[in-house]
């Protein structure tokens, strides 16, 4: 017990100086927060006061209503600092795979399963809606990295439905703040083991393709690699 009191006050400490500095990088995007949970809190904790003066119980509903005021104000924070959050991340490169990688559990996420070179990006998740891939960069030129990634996985999952997204704030785009809530709302149509069979066959294709003979150096003109295989092997 004396080595976990310690460790306990030294984590506090730490949980402290995370709330603060997540407050200072909320209170940059958002210069009201300070004035809205001290709002939320006096108001929230005036109602419960109140009424425990109208029903003769004044002391009660005041430590009730001090409880609830804390915890509202930090039901408020918490949105308003994701909110701020998501509003610096708002077309920052990497941004859709951030959010995939807090998307919770039972998805497997894999980010850049696809790019181009200005840096237009397809990321992968899996999940029991199935195979979700999600695009970001131009509108227009991640159609064709999605189309050719999803005909890819209708080649190899062809019993998995893929869904795909285009992360941004245009029409049919589905804009970052939202796309964890989308993606939570997609009908779920797997099982668990089926969930895992599918990520499985996708590892499977990622090593066949890492793992796949290359020879060192430029390929002389004409030159065509022979049916059998690697030359090298022969």
């Amino acid at each position: 017990m004396a080595r976990k009191e310690p460790a306990a006050d030294a984590a506090n400490p730490g949980r402290l100086k995370q709330i603060a500095l997540t407050y200072k990088m909320t209170r940059k995007a958002d210069k009201k927060i300070g004035l809205v949970l001290a709002g939320v809190g006096i108001v929230v904790f005036g109602v419960l006061l109140g009424i425990g003066f109208l029903i003769g119980h004044p002391i009660y509903l005041g430590i009730l209503g001090l409880l609830l005021a804390f915890l509202a104000t930090a039901i408020v924070f918490g949105r308003r600092a994701e909110r701020a959050a998501f509003g610096q991340m708002e077309g920052q490169p990497g941004a859709a795979a951030a959010v995939l990688d807090n998307i919770g559990r039972g998805w497997t996420t894999t980010p850049a399963v696809a790019m181009n070179r200005n840096q237009d990006v397809v990321h992968r998740a899996v999940g029991k809606a199935g195979i979700v891939l999600v695009a970001e960069g131009n509108p227009n030129r991640v159609k064709s990295l999605l189309a050719a990634e999803k005909k890819k996985m209708n080649r190899i999952v062809a019993d998995v439905p893929v869904h795909d997204l285009i992360v941004g704030t245009g029409e049919g785009q589905v804009e970052l703040k939202k796309l964890r809530t989308t993606m939570l709302k997609l009908p779920r149509v797997l099982s668990g083991p089926q969930v895992t069979v599918t990520n499985d066959r996708l590892r499977a294709l990622g090593d066949l393709m890492s793992n796949m003979p290359l020879p060192k150096g430029p390929m002389p003109k004409g030159m065509r690699m022979p049916r059998g295989g690697n030359p090298r092997q022969r």
